[in-house]
C-alpha cells in the first residue's frame, strides 16, 4: 500500500509540473493602440493569466525567460514545441493566455474580441509581474509570437506604445513569426532590442511583401531588425500539418495602413482612424479577402526551429 501511495504521489507531482504554474495579473481591454496611448488610465481592468513553466536541471534563480504569444487560432502544438525547446535549453517559458482570460477561443475572421493592443498590454503586465519573481532574470526576458502574436512581438518594441505602458521595463529580444507588417508607423521609433521576423514567401494571410517593405525602412532608421523569408512556404509554415485553406480568415495581401504617432491606424481612404470595431471591419472590407492558406513546410519548419534556438542562445544565454 505504501509503495502504491508513493507511486501516486510521484505521478501527481509530475502532472502538476507538466501543468505549470498559473500566474495572474491585472491588464485591461483597450481596443486599439490609440486607446493605450491616449486613454490607458480609463480602460476597464481585466484579469489575465498565463502558464509559467520552469526548466529542469538548473537552479531556479535568475534564469532567462521567453514569453510566448499565440495567434488568432490560439495555442497550437507547434507553439508548445518551441516552448519545450527553450526549457530544454535552460530557459523558463510563459504561455500568455489572452484568449482564455477573456473567454475567447479564436479571433479568425473578426479580430475584434481580443486585439493586438489588448495582448501587448497583457505582455507588458506579465513582464512586470514575472520580472519581480526572484527565479527570473528581468534583464533576460524575450518575447516571441506567431501571426497575431507576431504582431504583438513586433509592436511591443514600438516606443510610442511602450512609453504609454511603461518606462521601467523592456524585452531583451523580439522574435516574430509571420506578423502583420501591413501597418506602417509614421514614426519609426523602436527600442534598441534586437528584432527578427520569420515569414513565408507564399504567405497570403499576413503577407511577406509587407514585411519586406517595412524592414528596410526600419533599418535605415537605425533599428536592429532583420528578416528571414522562407521559400515555398505559407502562413504557419512551422506547423507539422499540411497546408489548408481557412475560408473564414482574412487575406491581407492587398492591405496597407498608416499609423499615426498617437496609435490611430488609418483607413486607406479619407484617413479615418479605425478606433472602433465597426470602422475596422469597414476598412478591412475594402482591401482584405477571405480564404488564406496556412500550414507547414518541413524544410522551413526545421530551419525555423534551428534559427529560434540560436537566436535565444545569442540574446538570452550569452
Amino acid at each position: 500500500m505504501t509503495k502504491i501511495i508513493l507511486i501516486l504521489l510521484c505521478f501527481l507531482q509530475v502532472t502538476l509540473a507538466d501543468d505549470g504554474e498559473r500566474i495572474t495579473f491585472t491588464s485591461a481591454n483597450p481596443f486599439s493602440f490609440y486607446h493605450i496611448i491616449t486613454d490607458l488610465e480609463n480602460q476597464d481592468p481585466q484579469e489575465v493569466f498565463g502558464i509559467l513553466r520552469m526548466p529542469t536541471g538548473v537552479e531556479h534563480k535568475n534564469i532567462p525567460l521567453v514569453i510566448g504569444v499565440a495567434g488568432s487560432l490560439g495555442w497550437g502544438e507547434h507553439n508548445f514545441e518551441y516552448m519545450q525547446m527553450y526549457r530544454n535549453m535552460g530557459i523558463a517559458t510563459f504561455e500568455l493566455q489572452s484568449f482564455k482570460s477573456r473567454g475567447v477561443t479564436s479571433t479568425v475572421g473578426e479580430q475584434v474580441s481580443v486585439t493586438t493592443a489588448m495582448m501587448i498590454l497583457d505582455a507588458y503586465r506579465a513582464l512586470e509581474k514575472l520580472g519581480k519573481d526572484p527565479r527570473i532574470d528581468s534583464d533576460r526576458v524575450a518575447i516571441t509570437g506567431w501571426s497575431l502574436g507576431g504582431g504583438v512581438t513586433l509592436f511591443t518594441a514600438w516606443n510610442p506604445l511602450k512609453r504609454a505602458i511603461t518606462t521601467d521595463i523592456s524585452f531583451a529580444a523580439h522574435l516574430a513569426f509571420y506578423p502583420p507588417c501591413f501597418i506602417m508607423p509614421e514614426i519609426l521609433d523602436f527600442t534598441d532590442a534586437p528584432l527578427h521576423i520569420l515569414i513565408g514567401e507564399l504567405d497570403n494571410w499576413t503577407p511577406a511583401a509587407a514585411c519586406e517593405e517595412l524592414v528596410p525602412l526600419m533599418q535605415e532608421n537605425g533599428i536592429d531588425i532583420n528578416i528571414t523569408v522562407y521559400e515555398d512556404s505559407h502562413h504557419s509554415f512551422d506547423r507539422a500539418a499540411q497546408p489548408v485553406v481557412d475560408e473564414h480568415g482574412y487575406s491581407f495581401t492587398d492591405c496597407r495602413f498608416k499609423m499615426r504617432e498617437d496609435g490611430a491606424v488609418l483607413m486607406n481612404f479619407m484617413d479615418i482612424p479605425m478606433t472602433k470595431p465597426l470602422l475596422q471591419k469597414i476598412s478591412f472590407a475594402f482591401c482584405a479577402e477571405r480564404g488564406p492558406t496556412y500550414g507547414g513546410n518541413p524544410t522551413s519548419r526545421k530551419s525555423a526551429f534551428e534559427f529560434s534556438e540560436v537566436f535565444m542562445i545569442k540574446h538570452l544565454l550569452k
